[in-house]
């Protein structure tokens, strides 16, 4: 069962806002509990019903976000948004998850909210209450003009190809246009490893390793590059090698 993560928006401009709205209608563990236009109506509402997340907007009319977070007691987690990157180490002081610049990206969302997830299910867990895990994590990508769901643990490997990457599952491709190194960042690095400039590959699928090229389960040949072979044999191999030397 998934825990859904009661949300709010609050931001005086109305394209903005629409643009989070979006947004939180394709996350499946995001519920929009309040829309508001400035910290007052948000106040109210806090009072109200029962809010988890807030997306928290800093220049607002007759109180700014952070003189909201400075007067507001026993808030939920906050979300900040704003067009000023000068406010972000402020934010911090008061704890908020995370700190999203606009234009707001999808991915740098799903990046917040996914940490604001786990903090929730953290806080459940040690409440002891069930949270999400037996869920698998997953991020979304824009795949022409839609979002793929793609969970981590089905992702064979990724490549980078010009100014897009291909993301290999055991379903398909998926293309998307980004940078490798943005997909990179939302993996593990338990789980996945560089082992070229244009590759990154699930551990669990590689089947053989050789000094040039690896081989996955699915047959795929991916190339190792001198700069990361060091790396990947020391992540791949770890101390699972059985040797004669190894017998005591």
């Amino acid at each position: 069962m998934v825990t859904k993560l009661k949300c709010a928006v609050v931001d005086d401009e109305p394209l903005a806002r629409e643009v989070l709205l979006e947004y939180i209608k394709v996350i499946d563990y995001l519920e929009l509990v309040c829309e508001a236009e400035n910290a007052l109506e948000l106040s109210k509402s806090l009072d109200d019903q029962t809010i988890d997340l807030i997306f928290l907007d800093i220049q607002m009319p007759h109180i700014t976000g952070l003189d909201f977070l400075k007067v507001r007691n026993n808030l939920p987690m906050v979300i900040i948004t704003t067009a000023f990157p000068n406010y972000a180490l402020e934010g911090f002081h008061f704890n908020v998850v995370d700190y999203l610049l606009k234009p707001i990206t999808f991915n740098r969302f799903f990046k917040a909210v996914d940490k604001a997830r786990l903090q929730h299910s953290l806080r459940l867990s040690a409440n002891g209450v069930e949270g999400q895990t037996n869920e698998e994590p997953y991020f979304f990508v824009k795949c022409e003009n839609k979002y793929e769901k793609i969970f981590t643990n089905k992702i064979l490997f990724v490549q980078a190809l010009q100014n897009y990457v291909v993301i290999q599952t055991e379903e398909g491709k998926h293309m998307s246009l980004m940078p490798l190194k943005t997909i990179e960042e939302n993996l593990s690095p338990l789980r996945f490893v560089r082992v070229h400039k244009s590759y990154l590959v699930a551990i669990s699928q590689i089947k053989t390793l050789e000094n040039h090229e690896l081989i996955l389960t699915n047959s795929q040949n991916i190339p190792i590059s001198r700069n990361f072979r060091k790396n990947v044999h020391e992540k791949v191999l770890q101390d699972k090698v059985i040797n004669k030397e190894s017998r005591k």
